[in-house]
């Protein structure tokens, strides 16, 4: 973490100001829907949020260069929640892209009081609770299984989604699957990479596509970077696809406006 504090004489105090002033930018990357029948009036059903922190001297950060001082001092919830606000302001000026996924981090997982505050923050706003899908990594799912599972009925309850991202990283459990009422699960960058070279890639990608099929839960694929790898996304019945041979990461300004099945 040396890098990233590296010019801050306080980081703590320089991470408050930078929430309290808003100096952070959303960017989204659209995720395209394969099947004519998933997309209903939507190309591009829905998004990742991507956030980036504005530093006079050196512009956009990336987040590798920030989120780990986050981290390191205990105040990622404080972050999700300017996220979360600024994504719902969004929605309610109107969305050329209806729905978004938004990363929560462990820490925030741990924090009771964020399903509630997410809640109100969409009901305030006159936002469907279902606008939004808070987006879990595998890791922290497994290594804190009750409380991702605390944490998804909460959201649950409300009516927010649900989706693991990173899934298939490892050797495949489906333990999540059961612990959590999920929406759709995100098959990691390092199986799709692999999925035409590789038989084991595929096996794993059809055993994730079988058993989200049975329990209705959506499956998208990330890091999708060649139009053959599309191909035969579609083919194993894969229903959604993200990454740079889709859609660019964008700014969430530029979607501003009345959905379309044209757009981004």
């Amino acid at each position: 973490m040396d890098e990233q504090l590296a010019g801050w004489s306080d980081p703590a105090a320089r991470l408050r100001e930078a929430l309290e002033k808003d100096e952070f930018a959303l960017y989204c990357q659209p995720i395209l829907a394969l099947a004519a029948e998933l997309r209903g009036s939507e190309r591009y059903p829905m998004a990742e949020v991507l956030v980036r922190m504005r530093e006079e001297e050196r512009a956009l950060l990336p987040p590798g260069e920030f989120l780990p001082v986050f981290e390191h001092y205990g105040m990622m919830p404080q972050l999700d929640r300017w996220v979360l606000r600024h994504v719902v302001q969004h929605l309610a000026r109107g969305s050329r892209i209806p729905r978004f996924t938004i990363n929560v981090s462990g820490q925030t997982l741990q924090d009771s009081q964020f399903p509630p505050f997410a809640a109100a923050e969409l009901r305030a706003a006159g936002v469907p609770m279902n606008a939004v899908l808070f987006e879990i990594d595998e890791s922290d799912i497994l290594t804190r299984l009750e409380t991702a599972a605390r944490f998804g009925s909460a959201v649950k309850a409300f009516g927010g989604g649900l989706l693991i991202d990173g899934f298939g990283r490892r050797a495949v459990s489906f333990a999540p699957f059961k612990a959590l009422r999920l929406d759709y699960v995100k098959v990691d960058g390092s199986v799709i990479r692999r999925l035409l070279a590789s038989e084991a890639a595929q096996s794993k990608l059809k055993a994730v596509v079988r058993v989200a099929d049975a329990l209705g839960i959506g499956v998208v694929a990330e890091c999708v970077e060649e139009q053959g790898v599309l191909g035969r996304l579609k083919a194993l019945d894969v229903g959604f696809a993200q990454g740079f041979g889709v859609a660019q990461p964008q700014p969430m300004e530029s979607f501003v406006g009345k959905p379309s099945a044209s757009t981004p």
